[in-house]
This record gives structure tokens, sequence and C-alpha cells, in this order.
């Protein structure tokens, strides 16, 4: 597996705790809306640990962009994430993942599990094919969701969103599960495209294989 060198060009916070990163784009490298790569931070003591992050931008762009939550409270590479800055490097290999477009359908994100989904949504926008793709999202609070405005400006009435802790805000309470999905979803013969953390991708696909689902219509990362 080729290993390549990334300079950080520009780097913003979008909402708490997760950044936006822009990179230069090694020449030829390859990816699909929704693949990730491992990628490892350049300082002296962190050089030798690589974690998995997805692509944000095109395939067709001239540059990389990832979109990272950070973990103040893990002592690890998403907490380090926190601390990069114009300049700095990582290193990066080959794209890899099994979240890929297959058809129209409903994408299910929970918190940073919608960055596979970002590619995917961009690229189809670009090339006038949103169709009638739904996204459910689901955060614990609405100052956590990534990306919320350009969703809402992709999807409209096709992006839903369920809010699991916050009290009183505007946005539906509740959690995405077996009872929300038959309530929210008449065809279960369609593609799902399911991620986040491993709980929530685990439960969401068992719920919707009991409610019908074809197993080779789910698509997620395994």
């Amino acid at each position: 597996m080729a290993n390549y060198k990334l300079t950080i060009t520009a780097i913003s916070p979008i909402v708490n705790k997760v950044f936006k990163i822009k990179t230069n784009k090694p020449a030829n490298y390859k990816f699909t809306p929704g693949q990730a790569t491992d990628l490892k931070l350049q300082y002296e003591e962190w050089a030798d640990q690589d974690r998995p992050f997805t692509f944000t931008s095109l395939p067709k762009d001239d540059y990389l962009e990832f979109i990272i939550k950070t973990y103040p409270e893990h002592e690890g590479v998403t907490k380090r994430i926190a601390t990069v800055g114009v300049g700095d490097e990582f290193e990066i290999g080959d794209a890899w993942g099994a979240i890929e477009y297959k058809g129209e359908g409903t994408f299910i994100a929970g918190g940073a599990g919608i960055t596979p989904f970002m590619s995917i949504l961009r690229d189809l926008n670009q090339k006038g094919q949103l169709g009638n793709n739904k996204l459910i999202f689901s955060n614990n609070f609405e100052d956590e969701i990534i990306c919320f405005e350009e969703l809402k400006s992709l999807l409209g009435g096709k992006f839903s969103n369920v809010i699991t802790e916050q009290k009183g805000g505007e946005l539906p309470q509740g959690r995405i599960d077996k009872d929300y999905l038959k309530k929210h979803i008449s065809n279960f013969d369609q593609h799902f495209y399911v991620c986040g953390p491993k709980p929530f991708t685990k439960d969401i696909l068992n719920a919707l294989k009991e409610l019908g689902a074809k197993p080779d219509g789910l698509v997620f990362e395994k």
C-alpha cells in the first residue's frame, strides 16, 4: 500500500469539537464518494498511529477535505487533531471502504457518521441526481449537527433530524429505533445507508432487517 504526505492548507471549526481540514491532493490519488483512508499525524509521538477518516471532498476536486470530530477526553489521535494548524502534515494510505452509492434510498447517520454521506450527497448534487434520496440524522444536541444548513439546502423536506439528549429544542426529540423507522418509512425494499457509532449502526441494521429490509440492500462499513 502506498503512502502519501499531505500538508494542511486550511482548517476551520464547523460545530463544537468538529473541524473541516483541507489539504493538498497527491497526483493521481483516487477515491470514490463514501470511502475513507487511514491517516497518521506527522507528530513524532503519533507518526505510527493511524485512524480512519472519510473524504468529504469530491473525487474531481484538486484538494482533499476531511470533517473530523475531536474527542478531547480521549488521549489519542482525535484529541491531537484539535491542535493541528496550516502547514502541519498528515500521512495517508490508499482509499478503502464499503460505503458507496448503489442507488436511491434512505441514509441514516449518527453524529460524525454523516461524513461518508457528505461526499456521496455532494457528488449526487453536482450530477443532478439527488432524486428521492432521504437522510435521517441523529445527534445528541442541535448545536452538534454537522453541515446542517448545507444538508437542508441539498435535501429540503427529505432531511429529517432526531435529537436524543437536548430538551426543549426546535427539532424532534427521540431515537431512531424500530418504532421510529416503522412510522417514518413506508417502503423497506430500498437501499439503506447506515453509519455512526458501532452500537448505533448495529441497532439500526437489526431494526431494518426485522422490518423487512433485504440484507443486500444494506450499505454500511463492515
